[in-house]
């Protein structure tokens, strides 16, 4: 029974910053592939950066640059550090686990809105 507490959303300015977390519980963290995913009003929810329980990353191509994602496996956490965010940012964000046995688990979302 694997749990997902995400946590770090929020008003920002554009051109700000913003550190979203995600908490796992229950399930096997190290051999897990972890991801953030966010979805915008009347969108069809999308990936944004992807790590591997062998720590191989990958981003949408807007956020290279600009965000990334870690993991810290003592801690069952992964984090997505966001800068230079615009108002194409704005969404929930959700994070999502993915199992040894290639079931998926998903946290509640938060709220980012970058807004002037």
């Amino acid at each position: 029974q694997v749990q997902l507490v995400e946590s770090g959303g929020g008003l920002v300015q554009p051109g700000g910053s913003l550190r979203l977390s995600c908490v796992a519980s229950g399930g096997d963290f190290r051999r897990s592939d972890m991801a953030w995913y966010r979805q915008a009003p009347g969108k069809q929810r999308e990936l944004v950066a992807s790590i591997s329980m062998t720590t191989r990353t990958q981003y949408k191509d807007s956020v290279k640059g600009r965000f990334i994602i870690a993991r810290d496996d003592d801690r069952n956490t992964v984090t997505l550090q966001m800068d230079g965010l615009n108002s194409e940012d704005s969404a929930v964000y959700y994070c999502n686990l993915r199992s040894f046995f290639n079931t998926d688990y998903w946290g509640q979302g938060t709220q980012v809105t970058v807004s002037s």
